[in-house]
């Protein structure tokens, strides 16, 4: 299956760290799978320059350089090595120097999705997400996956999206049915008909709010399931924190699909609640999807 075209394909955002290697392993295989080229992406962020320019600021800059085609040649071989004897599109390389997130912003316009590790060079080893990748979640313009280091996801497992009835959740859906096309596996919906535990009083008539929710899912899924018919969907209807079920759901999955901000959003909202939590607490890569 083919994808729109993009200049930039998967980008992906390197910087030589763990979690980078293991983003560039994930892009390789989703490569293959919708047989889309992969940019590979070092931005060099810019040195604070004072005048007149010194000897030791040169030396900074072109150890920058070196530093960044060795991050990049790194990269090309783990996509090689995670490619194997797949028959890949084109994987190109590019360095910039400028400000970081800033650059990645607005060349995520140009590509099909971009994909980044969960943690940077420079991120604290107790932040579940770094600045870059956090900053990418609120503004890119196109999907965003964010990949963990030591994640080793069965390829067999389902893939997990969350739906709410948002735009977002909408764009999430299409995307969560194309991917478990591509990969032949099942697609777990999940759809929590409440935001917050319930315990049913005796008043409240709470099968009629399941049937309800039911209703909901099937309704938000008819359109999707006729056009991927070679998709199998386990539905999931909990009461209770949607983020808290996406998160258990991702134990037993190789992907999590949700939309960047969901029903509870109000339109300024750059990222959701349960997209934030998912991102930084699911077992396996998260992509999170604008409407």
């Amino acid at each position: 299956m083919s994808t729109p075209a993009k200049k930039y394909g998967i980008l992906v955002a390197v910087d030589g760290s763990p979690a980078s290697d293991a983003a560039v392993a994930w892009a390789a295989r989703e490569s293959a799978l919708r047989h889309t080229p992969v940019t590979l992406l070092h931005v060099i962020a810019p040195l604070i320059v004072t005048w007149p320019i010194t000897t030791a600021q040169l030396e900074i800059a072109e150890w920058q350089n070196d530093n960044s085609r060795q991050v990049l040649e790194q990269a090309q071989k783990i996509f090689h090595a995670a490619a194997g004897d797949a028959d890949m599109p084109p994987v190109r390389t590019e360095s910039v120097p400028s400000p970081v997130i800033p650059t990645l912003y607005e060349v995520s316009s140009d590509a099909v999705m971009m994909v980044v590790g969960n943690r940077g060079t420079g991120a604290h080893r107790q932040l579940p997400i770094g600045s870059v990748g956090a900053g990418l979640l609120h503004h890119a313009h196109c999907p965003v996956v964010v990949v963990r280091a030591g994640v080793d996801a069965d390829t067999a497992a389902p893939i997990v999206v969350g739906v709410d009835g948002s735009p977002a959740s909408e764009a999430a859906t299409r995307l969560a049915f194309e991917e478990a096309s591509l990969r032949g596996v099942d697609l777990v919906a999940m759809h929590a008909w409440s935001d917050t535990a319930v315990f049913p009083a005796v008043e409240m008539d709470w099968h009629l709010y399941e049937e309800q929710a039911h209703e909901t899912l099937a309704e938000r899924l008819a359109g999707w399931q006729e056009q991927y018919p070679d998709v199998h969907v386990q539905r999931r209807l909990p009461c209770d924190r949607p983020a808290h079920w996406l998160v258990a759901e991702s134990r037993t999955a190789q992907l999590v699909i949700v939309g960047n901000r969901g029903r509870g959003g109000f339109s300024g909202m750059l990222l959701g609640s349960v997209s934030s939590t998912v991102a930084q607490l699911s077992a396996v890569p998260v992509i999170v999807v604008r409407e």
